[in-house]
């Protein structure tokens, strides 16, 4: 801090005064204004958090500004809108954001400076909202700034967690879960909205009964209209869900403003209240827990993201969340339909609703619900708009990772809803069996139920079915989908499956995240790029130029201390800032192969103690992420990192040459420290199963260069940077395939290596767990008894080879920085506002609209 600045504190607020009083600005004055009359404190008093608050609170004003008027722009033009369900929205700190955004950055600071305080300080009093865990969340958010950015009228839906998956800290090398109370200290941001309630039910029954309609007027003057007792009539059944149990969800919204425009958007997100909260003839018995017994049950649905759904319970409660959320948002689409339309074709003409994965693919479902039995269209013409409206997104290639859900469960939790999909399902197999007649294993494979393992409703086959596209989020992806797990369904619907290729917003991971690199790249190209990032490219020709490298490297090493400073504050261990920063950030998945990753951080340490790697690279290897709980072998490669790097960290032997690093509770602050610090991105899952990945492109964006199979998004960035900028390594997609084919053992490759066979032994034997010698035999055993089904073991000589080339090229620092300015050049592609424009103009149909400023 400056000492020459006023420090805003108890013990010298005399001298601060008078600098107040004669400097104030309108932010200065802002920030004081909500010090007193929004955090309710005198600046002696007060505290970094709140200073974070009155200064939240400065930058909401200015958002609130803009998100009236576009609100009000919205409903006075009428345009077609986007509402994105999503269970996940991983925003990560709005403070930052917001203020980036709104191009106000440079004042806040000023002011915050004027005041005494360091607005880096101040920043980091915000928590993380706790609202997602991964890619899949983390991309959703960046959809909502891109959507806002572009003037895209949309709106995300979601649920407001009361407590993250978890918080994730490291004992005695173990991941230890423990609350994410993200609202402890309120959230600034968010907007409670009492008077938008909308009930949800739960279990009950379904009661049918006939019904008499008269057909339709015909079309003519209104002296020639039939009587209506003249007019014929029709018998229905109709279906009444009663005997349900009542939830209210109650929304809170949180706006999304746009950079460098007047477009401040909305995320709207429910909390689960109960249609009694108290029951007082219980507190006055002094049954004081049956008194709040309803209400807490009920709360449980917004309490956790992603439950553990190891239970009976827990899987209950995860698709009680998702039917939760999804009818709170159908209710509300439809409310505001029917404010300013009364002419039901017009529906796909004024909404278009994406599924975000399959977690809200009931939306299918209840849209029908919504649409025959709530306002009574007839199935037919009903069916015909759900079809115009949804659109599917999917995000997973691997057939065990679709989600299914018991006949049983659905069938009790939503009985009608139940019904429903068996409609749906019958008309779709008429459908196909017109189509292909006679193929019976056809009708099996497509089925939204699954009658092959005791009776199950397929939720994607669900959301295939009721949309009119599906996209995947990668070009091979895409291709898969439509030749491997939904090759049936890109049959019956040709045309139907489409590629959007996922992107990351450059305002988060570029502008606030690597600020020194943004600067630098402005002063050699202009702002162009803030706008256009594929403006880009037009660094090209400064990878050759000796300066801007030298620029380049000294924003890498600000970064790389900046990293390095805050591993050392929470792990202990101090990275040598000179070494080769290499980096795996992403959930903990056998698929995303972190053990692939610790097999060669082994291999390493045994070159090293061997004292047959001298003149090695120094590399500080650094893991990341969260394991669900209920995975077992997740947590298991999460304890084997930190006590292979408990070895290796102690070791003399080692030095600096090598770290081992477990980043704890990897989250959205965490990445903009660890990405613009990053030197070598790992994005090494088994070919054919990752969809797409984001992180690999956050990474390129920051200067890091890739190493990789050929899978997901790794082929478009290859194709991008090209061949000599990235580390690609492998077998392909179908080059797996034909292994496992052919019979895949995994002992071959144990016996044929040496120093892969010296690893194993080493886990298997108690090196890295001499007080519990077999604590990884589950490891091993899954690696060589069990099969190897993600194919580490085939894939382990051909990635030492392609780090051992690495080595070699990071020793030459101008041939890195050059090919690292190269990868920041060419990846302007993977722009969010890219991928959204492709959603809005050849999925939503959708134009923009500008609010006034």
């Amino acid at each position: 801090m400056n000492s020459q600045k006023p420090q805003a504190t108890a013990s010298n607020t005399a001298a601060a005064t008078p600098v107040i009083a004669t400097e104030k600005t309108p932010i200065v004055q802002a920030l004081q204004n909500h010090l007193t009359f929004s955090v309710g404190k005198a600046i002696s008093s007060a505290t970094e958090r709140d200073w974070y608050s009155a200064t939240a609170s400065t930058v909401r004003d200015h958002v609130i500004d803009g998100w009236v008027k576009t609100r009000g722009e919205y409903c006075k033009q009428d345009p077609k809108r986007v509402f994105y369900l999503s269970l996940e929205f991983l925003i990560g700190r709005m403070l930052s954001n917001a203020a980036l955004n709104l191009g106000i950055a440079p004042q806040v600071r000023e002011g915050l400076n004027t005041l005494g305080h360091e607005m880096e300080n101040v920043v980091e009093m915000e928590t993380d909202a706790a609202l997602g865990n991964g890619g899949l969340g983390r991309l959703a958010a960046c959809f909502l700034d891109s959507m806002a950015t572009l003037d895209i009228p949309g709106t995300g839906y979601g649920i407001r967690y009361e407590y993250g998956m978890f918080r994730q800290t490291i004992e005695k090398g173990q991941q230890v879960e423990n609350p994410d109370n993200w609202l402890r200290y309120r959230n600034v941001w968010e907007f409670q909205r009492p008077e938008l309630t909308y009930v949800v039910k739960f279990f009950g029954h379904v009661v049918e009964f006939p019904v008499a309609r008269s057909a339709e007027q015909p079309k003519l003057e209104d002296d020639d209209k039939v009587p209506a007792a003249a007019l014929p009539v029709t018998w229905e059944t109709e279906h009444h869900w009663v005997g349900t149990e009542a939830v209210i969800a109650m929304a809170y919204d949180v706006p999304i403003p746009g950079y460098d425009t007047a477009t401040v958007n909305n995320l709207r997100l429910w909390s689960a209240k109960a249609a009694r909260e108290f029951d007082l003839h219980h507190f006055n018995a002094g049954n004081y827990e049956k008194a709040v017994e309803e209400r807490n049950a009920t709360e449980n649905i917004s309490k956790v993201l992603y439950p553990n759904d190891a239970s009976a319970s827990g899987r209950e409660l995860r698709l009680k969340q998702q039917y939760f959320f999804v009818s709170a948002s159908i209710q509300d689409i439809l409310r505001r339909f029917l404010a300013n339309h009364s002419d039901w074709n017009d529906l796909p003409k004024q909404i278009a609703i994406q599924l975000n994965d399959t977690h809200p693919a009931i939306a299918v479902a209840e849209m029908m619900y919504q649409l025959v039995d709530v306002h009574q269209l007839k199935w037919d013409h009903a069916w015909e708009l759900v079809n115009k409206i949804f659109a599917y997104t999917n995000h997973t290639l691997m057939p065990e990772a679709l989600e299914t859900w018991s006949v049983e469960l659905f069938g009790r939790l939503l009985p009608r809803h139940l019904g429903i999909i068996y409609q749906i399902n019958y008309d779709f197999l008429q459908m196909v069996n017109h189509k292909f007649p006679g193929d019976t294993e056809l009708l099996s494979r497509v089925s939204i139920i699954d009658e092959t393992h005791g009776r199950r409703v397929r939720m994607a086959h669900l959301a295939i079915i009721g949309s009119h596209t599906v996209n995947g989020v990668a070009a091979l992806h895409s291709e898969l989908l439509k030749t491997t797990l939904f090759a049936d369904f890109d049959r019956i619907y040709p045309g139907k499956f489409v590629n959007v290729t996922n992107g990351i917003t450059p305002r988060r991971w570029l502008n606030q995240a690597n600020p020194g690199l943004t600067q630098l790249i402005s002063s050699a190209i202009g702002d162009d790029f803030q706008h256009d990032l594929s403006q880009l490219s037009r660094l090209v020709p400064l990878a050759d130029d000796a300066d801007f490298r030298a620029a380049f490297r000294a924003v890498k090493y600000a970064n790389k201390v900046r990293l390095a400073n805050r591993i050392e504050s929470l792990t202990g261990v101090k990275p040598n800032t000179n070494s080769l920063f290499d980096v795996q950030i992403k959930r903990i998945h056998e698929y995303k192969r972190q053990l692939l990753n610790l097999l060669h951080v082994i291999t390493l340490y045994n070159r090293i103690r061997s004292g047959g790697a001298e003149g090695v690279t120094p590399r500080t290897i650094i893991f990341g992420g969260k394991a669900a709980p209920g995975y077992w072998m997740a947590k298991l490669i999460i304890r084997l990192i930190n006590d292979v790097a408990a070895i290796v960290n102690e070791d003399p032997a080692v030095g600096d040459r090598l770290k081992v690093v477990f980043y704890p509770n990897y989250e959205v602050s965490a990445a903009e420290l660890l990405f613009p610090g990053s030197d070598l991105s790992e994005q090494i899952s088994t070919a054919g199963t990752e969809a797409s990945g984001t992180g690999n492109m956050k990474m390129a964006l920051n200067g890091a260069l890739t190493i990789g199979t050929l899978d997901g998004a790794n082929i478009e960035i290859k194709e991008e940077v090209g061949d000599e900028n990235i580390f690609i390594f492998g077998l392909t997609t179908q080059q797996v395939l034909e292994t496992r084919a052919r019979g895949y053992n995994p002992w071959d490759y144990y016996h044929a290596n040496p120093a892969l066979r010296q690893v194993l032994d080493m886990i298997a034997g108690g090196f890295f767990s001499v007080d519990e010698p077999d604590r990884y035999q589950a490891i091993f055993d899954t690696l060589l008894h069990n099969g190897d089904h993600y194919l580490l073991l085939a894939d382990y000589e051909s990635y030492v080879a392609k780090q051992d080339a690495i080595d070699v090229v990071y020793k030459d620092e101008e041939e890195w920085t050059r090919r690292a300015i190269l990868n920041v050049a060419r990846v302007g592609k993977f722009s969010s506002d890219r991928t959204i424009r492709q959603y809005a103009e050849n999925i939503w149909k959708v134009r923009p609209l500008r609010a006034r400023a």
